[in-house]
């Protein structure tokens, strides 16, 4: 198998994917079950994307000035601080650790 047939068979279980979600009854999304799961199953799968962007390196688990960074924006979004300033503070946290040389 080469790679565009991989690609392909993938695009097409994808479409697949996406077509069988049309078949879902409306009454079965309506439900507060449902409701609930969508919601909670949309933080998990944001919460793992973060985690594997934080400590991932290609096969590696890597700690550095990201590690710092996070835990920054995490303590200002608790603090209910405006998205624009968490970043900008997370930004600098991770530049000026870098700079220092004291995480890479």
């Amino acid at each position: 198998m080469t790679l565009w047939n991989a690609i392909l068979i993938a695009a097409l279980g994808c479409v697949a994917l996406k077509l069988l979600g049309y078949l879902v009854p409306t009454s079965w999304m309506e439900g507060p079950r449902a409701s609930r799961t969508a919601d909670l199953l949309t933080v998990a799968l944001l919460a793992a994307l973060v985690g594997v962007q934080a400590v991932g390196a290609g096969q590696a688990i890597v700690v550095d000035a990201r590690i710092p960074a996070l835990l920054v924006a995490a303590v200002l979004l608790l603090l209910r601080a405006p998205f624009l300033v968490v970043v900008a503070a997370a930004a600098a946290t991770a530049a000026l650790l870098r700079l220092a040389g004291l995480m890479v």
